[in-house]
């Protein structure tokens, strides 16, 4: 596999452990399609939400699949995060702020934009932030996750798009 393949980032091994207990987590929430958790709901918004027979019609007829497919792509998040699983509360300082490489292949690159925003969505519907000048806690842990995971975002992205770049794209 060529470089131009695959985008690398650099990632402390305890942020890699808690983004894989996250995305864990996260699967187990799709996984249990709770209809009245607010989390599922916002994964799965309405198409019609001033219309509740179609929306129901609408949702009855595609949340299973949507709901499969974010399944699909934490699954192959998940997969890349498998060298960062590791017993936290084992690690030294040192061992906890290494650095390694996060290797994600070019085709999982739209799989982990969309599992982080919806880690994100899950998180916010948790929170309360409905927009995006919602005021949030800042006492509330979650909060720094949020953000974190914004911040994790933002750094995929760009590196995508440099991945693009360099290959003309």
């Amino acid at each position: 596999m060529t470089a131009s393949q695959r985008i690398v980032l650099p990632l402390a091994l305890i942020e890699g452990a808690h983004l894989a207990r996250l995305v864990e987590e996260f699967r187990e929430v799709v996984a249990e399609r709770n209809p009245d958790d607010p989390a599922v709901e916002r994964l799965t918004p309405s198409a019609y939400p001033e219309d509740a027979e179609a929306a129901k019609s609408f949702a009855e007829s595609t949340r299973d699949d949507l709901l499969d497919r974010r399944l699909l792509d934490a699954e192959r998040v998940r997969h890349a995060l498998a060298p960062f699983e590791t017993d936290v509360d084992s690690l030294t300082e040192e061992e906890a702020l290494a650095a390694r490489d996060l290797v994600i292949l070019e085709e999982d690159i739209d799989a982990w934009l969309r599992t982080l925003t919806s880690l994100r969505l899950v998180i916010a519907s948790r929170l309360g932030i409905t927009t995006d000048e919602h005021e949030l806690d800042d006492g509330d842990g979650r909060r720094d996750v949020y953000d974190w995971l914004g911040y994790r975002l933002e750094v995929l992205i760009q590196a995508a798009d440099e991945a693009d770049a360099r290959l003309g794209r």
